[in-house]
């Protein structure tokens, strides 16, 4: 790992019942195992994941009420919160990220476990508090980005693509190689207009004036994707 002055890019492991499918396609595709990564943040009960993922953590954050002892002596650096706290582990991870300069954090999730903390997840991944930061998530076996302004994704034909409006409208929304095109759309918050899309090309691009979008791309499921 980088001097903590030098770490720009992050990858945050949360807790939850991560299937053991899914924990082998991360072993593959996670930006760590590639050594692009600088920081291996666990949220408490990540630090689980972190040994199921075969990857040393370099910062264990949290009230560590899920974390066991292996995972905490295991730890390069544990911060412990307080169990009554208005933070949750997620967000103190990324405000940990933030306060060290990070430029880019991977952010992943799963939606299996409390259905609070998984949508809490990805809510909180979209706060305007860590707008300086790039955050992308892997969410079980789907890819996702927090979008501000632009993205160019790329994959397989087929792969379904959904846009989310988090908070506020999006507007001047534009993209291309998707199915069903938008052009200077606004994209209201609760709605479905972007659900569902799939990409037509092996990349698809997102712009879009203002607003904040989570946009989340799946994998078709079908046996000959790899």
């Amino acid at each position: 790992m980088t001097a903590t002055g030098l770490q720009r890019n992050a990858l945050i492991l949360t807790g939850g019942p991560f299937p053991d499918s899914v924990i082998s396609r991360l072993v593959d595709e996670l930006p760590a195992r590639n050594r692009e990564t600088d920081l291996v943040v666990a949220a408490d009960g990540g630090a689980l994941v972190a040994r199921r993922l075969g990857l040393p953590v370099d910062l264990l954050v949290g009230d560590l009420d899920s974390a066991d002892d292996q995972s905490i002596n295991d730890a390069a650096d544990v911060r412990r919160h307080p169990v009554d706290k208005n933070e949750t582990d997620l967000e103190l991870a990324l405000g940990t990220a933030l306060a060290r300069g990070i430029r880019s954090v991977t952010v992943v999730v799963t939606l299996s476990g409390r259905i609070d903390h998984a949508l809490g997840n990805l809510q909180i991944a979209t706060s305007n508090r860590w707008g300086s930061m790039q955050i992308d998530l892997r969410v079980d076996s789907a890819l996702g980005w927090v979008v501000r302004d632009s993205l160019r994704i790329t994959g397989r034909v087929g792969d379904t693509v959904g846009l989310l409006a988090i908070g506020e409208p999006s507007t001047g929304l534009t993209t291309t190689g998707l199915a069903w095109p938008l052009d200077d759309a606004i994209l209201e918050p609760g709605t479905g207009l972007g659900l569902s899309n799939r990409m037509t090309a092996e990349t698809a691009e997102i712009r879009m004036s203002s607003g904040v979008l989570l946009v989340l791309k799946d994998r078709p499921d079908r046996p000959d994707y790899e």
